[in-house]
């Protein structure tokens, strides 16, 4: 199969390039791919949009003089991490 088809059945490599997409550059390969995929795949057009939304309400959220004080509870860190640690392992 060649790479072109491969990105056109790949939602996994899609979401992925979604979400670098958003946090940094891609390259012009990447764009072409993504644009592949998004132009037959109807689920990762939605993932991009509400990819979008939810990091730009992080942004916000991180960014208000409101919540510049916003941290998490340690007891939550360390239930956070030792569930993490058990998915990992």
């Amino acid at each position: 199969m060649n790479k072109l088809k491969k990105i056109q059945y790949n939602c996994k490599k899609a979401t992925f390039l979604i979400e670098k997409k958003q946090i940094g550059k891609i390259t012009l390969r990447e764009k072409i791919e993504l644009s592949i995929h998004l132009a037959g795949c109807s689920i990762c057009k939605t993932f991009e949009k509400q990819s979008l939304v939810i990091n730009q309400m992080v942004k916000s959220l991180f960014n208000s003089s409101i919540n510049h004080n916003l941290k998490l509870d340690e007891d939550f860190k360390r239930d956070l991490q030792k569930r993490l640690d058990e998915k990992l392992s």
